[in-house]
């Protein structure tokens, strides 16, 4: 697992506009629009996998793309295809500007719980940038003591092209590792359902009790034999 890093950097408000619901290809680029037009140069869009899974990590990714990138059917990797996904994954990472992975194991989740792993995920993501970003663009949460103005969208990743980009990194990078775990505990079928909570998966765990990289904090897993 990477190295843990901390900051204690204060937030600040970024470009104030209405959201829209409107998630349409045309419009996905809006909210990056009024980032460049308030004069932010490199903004990040930011997203995570793996928070509602039994099993395995919470991955983030952070991703710049440049000013002119359009992706025609880029939207929430949970709508695209796997094929799709990988498609979009190689073509993302091929002409951004940097892009950014950020892995937290399920041992810190018990810990300090999924949402707070999430959240540092999505900091060791930009930490992975190899461009500091000066604007985020993150799916749902704010990021605390940050000196970096952002703004959160609901459904983000479905209404900006930013955040669709790292949903799809988080969501191909986290399936990968997933696979990784398939080798190692074939029998709880990782491959398959990835950590979620499917009735095949919670037959396993009923069979076999957690393994190492399930999540113990879970009650579904707390409470399986």
């Amino acid at each position: 697992m990477p190295p843990v890093f901390d900051t204690t950097r204060r937030q600040e408000a970024g470009p104030s506009e209405p959201d829209s619901a409107d998630g349409s290809d045309a419009d996905r680029t809006r909210f990056e629009r009024i980032g460049y037009a308030q004069g932010f140069r490199r903004i990040a869009g930011l997203d995570e996998a793996g928070r509602g899974p039994l099993a395995g990590p919470v991955v983030a990714a952070a991703v710049i793309l440049p000013r002119d990138a359009v992706f025609p059917g880029l939207r929430d990797s949970k709508k695209l295809t796997v094929l799709q996904r990988e498609r979009f994954d190689e073509a993302i990472r091929r002409r951004a500007l940097a892009v950014g992975v950020g892995v937290v194991g399920p041992e810190v989740i018990d810990r300090i719980n999924i949402l707070q792993a999430t959240l540092r995920a999505m900091v060791r993501a930009l930490e992975d940038l190899a461009l500091a970003p000066d604007y985020l663009l993150i799916d749902a949460l704010t990021l605390p003591d940050l000196q970096i103005p952002q703004k959160a969208l609901i459904r983000g990743d479905d209404r900006s092209q930013s955040i669709a980009a790292a949903s799809v990194i988080a969501k191909v990078t986290r399936d990968r590792l997933m696979l990784e775990c398939d080798r190692l505990f074939p029998q709880y079928h990782f491959r398959s359902h990835k950590g979620y909570g499917t009735a095949e998966h919670l037959e396993a765990l009923a069979r076999f009790g957690p393994c190492p990289i399930h999540r113990k904090s879970f009650r579904r897993v707390r409470h399986e034999p």
